[in-house]
């Protein structure tokens, strides 16, 4: 690691350089986000996984940057142009514009029009000229007449494209540019003619424009995709060329010259073409991939939130579940699920139109629930998604039965996939689809870990944006999620366990093979007979991977194996067994913390053990709540202005968040309806799955777009 790395990190984080540091010496000896923010918090001054975070991607752009330094300087040095002034520049350069401003003139160039003059050996003349103290430029040009130059002003010309390419490499009016960019730059949006019907989902985009920097994301991001879709045309441009031209001549006309002077009047020439030719454009380019990205980063830091509260919503549990994909024509793909997630039966009914076999299917899945003990049922919310739920409340159980809508988002993308074909090869995908719907009940983390990200349905422009950083971001939201809530190592897929901390892909598959062959886990320690699984791969994995029936009760908790001694001893103390410290909550009052910091365990560790002691493999998801749809809604012809109605939260942008009502369109309520007061961050009042109210505030069936309100 260079020493400087730390420093430079600090100045975007509000993190001490020591805990940057510590960080990074971590994750350089590999070391995993989940095990270094929950299991060396001593090192890093407690930081979170989000900090943590920070850290390692502030980290990785900086040692790409130090890559870049090395390409660069290998090209300036082959050209002969390294000097000890350009190594300085370039070794204390860490800001990737200011280091591209740099290596401009001397990046290798295609077939320029200055490069063009140059071969015809106009750069003298250029210099001539850039000095703006020759009254007599013809006379010069005339000297540069020959085969290759025809005249005189292909000679001057030629000058002046030398001199327009000096002037945007310039750094100071590169500079000057990019600041008034920052100021006053506009994004514009213009309907390509003819496109008008095919873009009308952009109509709001036809003849748009606002300050970049008062630009949301979310429209930025929907003018980009209009733009590639053929839509739209869109510019990012100050609205005034003049103050941009103003300060380039400060920097590039001889004050002091008489009006008219004929080389200062050439650089005048030569100044308007590189700032609309090459200048204004290159910025423009800049501030285009700038926006983006900030953008990009927006609307990942909202996806990935999402993405959190969707793979942390409340569990039901291990219970026997009925899981229905509803449909019409095709009828309603039923299985039953055993408590473990295994598929035990399945077929179709068809309680709804055309069939109307509702007197058939009503005794079938009653039949099904009293056979297979089923405690709940998992309707999907898709196309006949209520009709099924009111035909199945409808019907009269053995046994108390609770009835759940579950969201379908991405469930098709999963039964189509290699995973679930590995897991069902003999099944279709009908059935695969509603094995999906039932195991999201049960276990919506454990399911939904199994479908590609950015399919779940909970991201705001999740195909427009970088996809490597979507990735990795998504990536890392699973796995600190999954380690969060622990894994039960003698139950989990391989798809689950890739996610633990220190395995992935292989691994995972070698974890499960052991399993198959050997029988259950008997403790954490057994992990080490796994091949190919070292001691680094165990102590970054152990503390996240539970066993319930494990001999040692320490192994169904986050506790670490390296700190098992520390509970040891805390039992030996007070002459019990470890067993009976979790067990009796008199004897944890008595231990007296203090007494066991040492060197390499300090109190942040001590505080986390006591919590696990006193609840050992708790989940930390809330309990799970039975949803109600109003009767009365079930498409939008059914709605009303003013109508106050039941929702549930499904996805949550930055300019509001869209409500499931029960019906095909999902309701908006804008940011602005959210609360009474000023709201800038949407999540700080909803969250994904949360029950709440909303009122109708109108319905355009037109454009199939419902606007909601949470004040009233």
């Amino acid at each position: 690691m260079q020493s400087i790395y730390p420093k430079l990190v600090a100045r975007s984080l509000s993190i001490t350089e020591r805990q940057i540091a510590k960080t990074i010496d971590l994750l350089d000896e590999g070391a995993t986000i989940p095990f270094v923010s929950r299991y060396r918090k001593e090192v890093t001054g407690g930081l979170d996984e989000v900090q943590i975070g920070e850290i390692k991607q502030q980290y990785e752009k900086l040692k790409e940057l130090s890559k870049r330094k090395e390409v660069i300087l290998h090209s300036i040095d082959e050209q002969g142009k390294l000097t000890s002034e350009l190594i300085s520049r370039i070794g204390n350069s860490w800001d990737s514009t200011e280091l591209e401003d740099i290596y401009l003139p001397y990046k290798p160039k295609r077939q320029t029009r200055a490069e063009v003059a140059r071969k015809k050996g106009l750069e003298p003349l250029a210099k001539i000229l850039k000095e703006q103290k020759e009254w007599d430029i013809y006379g010069k040009a005339t000297r540069f007449v020959n085969e290759e130059v025809k005249d005189i002003e292909e000679a001057l010309q030629g000058a002046r494209d030398i001199i327009a390419e000096w002037v945007n490499e310039d750094e100071k009016a590169r500079n000057t540019i990019r600041n008034l960019f920052q100021r006053e730059a506009v994004i514009s949006s213009k309907i390509i003619k003819g496109k008008e019907t095919e873009a009308v989902k952009y109509r709001d985009y036809f003849d748009f424009s606002e300050l970049l920097a008062k630009c949301s994301s979310h429209r930025l991001l929907a003018m980009r995709r209009g733009e590639s879709e053929g839509f739209l045309r869109v510019n990012i441009s100050p609205d005034d060329d003049e103050q941009g031209l103003k300060s380039l001549n400060k920097r590039f006309i001889r004050q002091g010259n008489p009006p008219g002077e004929p080389s200062s009047e050439q650089v005048k020439m030569a100044m308007k073409d590189s700032y609309k030719r090459l200048l204004k454009p290159s910025i423009e380019t800049e501030f285009a991939a700038i926006s983006k990205e900030k953008a990009d980063k927006q609307a990942i830091k909202v996806f990935a939130e999402n993405l959190r509260q969707l793979l942390l919503a409340p569990p039901l549990g291990q219970k026997r579940v009925l899981g229905i994909d509803p449909g019409f024509r095709t009828g309603c793909k039923v299985v039953c699920l055993d408590a473990q997630g295994n598929l035990l039966h399945n077929e179709t009914i068809y309680p709804h139109p055309p069939q109307h076999e509702s007197g058939k299917a009503g005794a079938k899945i009653t039949s099904l629930v009293s056979t297979y003990a089923i405690d709940a049922i998992a309707i999907g919310n898709g196309t006949a998604g209520r009709e099924t739920e009111q035909f199945i409340t409808n019907l009269q159980y053995g046994h108390k039965i609770q009835v759940f809508v579950v969201s379908e988002d991405g469930a098709s993308v999963y039964s189509a996939s290699k995973i679930a074909r590995e897991e069902f090869p003999n099944y279709d995908v009908t059935v695969r689809g509603a094995v999906s719907i039932g195991r999201r009940l049960t276990d919506p983390l454990a399911e939904l870990v199994k479908i590609e990200p950015k399919s779940i349905g909970v991201g705001q422009y999740q195909h427009d944006v970088n996809q490597t950083e979507l990735k990795n971001s998504l990536d890392q939201t699973v796995e600190n999620c999954v380690n969060l809530v622990g894994v039960n190592l003698n139950t989990a897929s391989v798809h689950l366990l890739t996610y633990v901390s220190g395995l992935g892909p292989s691994l995972a598959k070698k974890i499960v093979e052991y399993r198959t062959k050997n029988g259950p886990f008997k403790s954490r320690e057994e992990l080490l007979k796994v091949p190919r699984l070292g001691e680094k791969a165990y102590e970054q994995a152990a503390g996240f991977l539970r066993i319930p029936d494990a001999k040692n009760p320490l192994d169904n908790s986050a506790v670490h194996p390296e700190s098992y001694y520390i509970v040891e001893s805390m039992a030996k103390d007070l002459d019990s067994s470890v067993d009976e410290l979790i067990k009796n909550a008199e004897l944890k009052s008595k231990i007296q913390l203090d007494n066991y910091v040492n060197k390499k365990t300090g109190m942040p560790t001590l505080l986390d053990i006591m919590a696990e002691l006193d609840k050992p493999g708790r989940d930390p998801r809330q309990g799970i709540k039975v949803f109600e749809f109003d009767p009365n809604v079930r498409t939008m012809n059914d709605l009303r202005e003013g109508q106050i109605l039941p929702g549930i939260v499904s996805n949550i942008t930055n300019f509001g968040c869209f409500v499931d009502i029960g019906i095909k369109e999902k309701g908006l309520v804008h940011i602005s309806n959210l609360a009474d007061r000023f709201i800038s961050d949407p999540t700080t009042v909803v969250s994904i799955h949360q029950h709440i109210q909303v009122k109708v505030l109108s319905v355009d069936i037109e454009r199939k777009r419902v606007q909601l309100s949470m004040k009233f």
